[in-house]
């Protein structure tokens, strides 16, 4: 009877987690085969073309590098394939992005190379390369649980176009910050499907900061404490490409992240529906200890 009850509370779970992927599909499992890998080639493409310039976060605009200093890009290494995604930088030798841009469940990266101080993901900057990655404990791909990570890289030197942004501290990270508005910066796509005519420079979009209650509303028990949300309303957020980077906010004229791309809706970018992140203020002891 043991063995029985034992074997369906297995089953259970394992179908538990294989619906898991259906709400969030453009986010987690399976990501560089999937969104990653795809995008590389087309940014690549795109930035060698230098055709008219566009965003990639949906419904957002172009900016440079020296509006999102702190922002970083990833080229990743799978096999024969390079993957992309974004990350942030919060210090001189440390660089904050999701899990799964390292292991999505399915792929497990072989190589890193951190861009910095770069409009453009394939050119310019400063690029470092590294395997020094440290991925939450918690995280499940599965269901996009405790989906953080951060690289450890070398000292870097500061500049206009590199700074780190400020985590969260003291009453700050009691706050949940639903109302608020957020900038996501990222090198990611503009729409679904896009077209290869479009250069790949840094975007930036403002989002509005949700309750993990409305979230809920659309991703169901998926969401937990350690999720934050911003609206969809009016089809902005963050798309293919763009998770792993930042979603910052202002507090007491300070710029301070409390977010880290994670998932977005498996109907699409463009549908409307939250845009989903790790919230950094869950997280703090955690990266400080890292």
């Amino acid at each position: 009877m043991k063995i029985l009850c034992a074997l369906i509370l297995f089953c259970v779970a394992v179908a538990g987690a294989a619906e898991a992927p259906k709400a969030i599909e453009n986010g987690v499992y399976d990501y560089h085969r999937r969104i990653g890998i795809p995008k590389a080639f087309k940014i690549r493409k795109l930035e060698s073309e230098m055709s008219a310039a566009s965003s990639r976060i949906i419904g957002g605009s172009s900016t440079t590098i020296f509006s999102v200093p702190y922002q970083a890009g990833l080229i990743l290494r799978i096999s024969i394939f390079s993957s992309v995604c974004g990350g942030t930088l919060i210090s001189d030798s440390r660089v904050l992005t999701a899990a799964h841009c390292y292991n999505d469940g399915n792929s497990i990266v072989s190589s890193i190379q951190v861009i910095l101080g770069s409009s453009l993901l394939f050119s310019g900057g400063t690029r470092i390369d590294t395997n020094d990655i440290v991925l939450n404990p918690g995280y499940n791909p599965w269901i996009a649980a405790n989906d953080i990570a951060v690289i450890r890289i070398p000292r870097v030197s500061f500049s206009l176009a590199i700074q780190p942004v400020i985590l969260p501290s003291g009453s700050e990270l009691n706050l949940n910050y639903a109302g608020n508005t957020a900038l996501a910066s990222g090198y990611g796509i503009t729409r679904d499907g896009d077209s290869v005519s479009l250069l790949q420079t840094i975007s930036s979009v403002n989002l509005q900061v949700i309750t993990n209650a409305v979230c809920t509303n659309s991703y169901g028990n998926v969401i937990q404490s350690h999720h934050l949300c911003t609206s969809g309303a009016g089809r902005v957020g963050v798309c293919g490409g763009d998770t792993g980077g930042p979603l910052v906010t202002t507090v007491n004229n300070r710029r301070i992240l409390i977010g880290v791309s994670s998932f977005t809706a498996n109907s699409g970018c463009e549908a409307g529906l939250p845009s989903g992140f790790s919230r950094v203020t869950s997280f703090i002891p955690w990266i400080h200890s890292v």
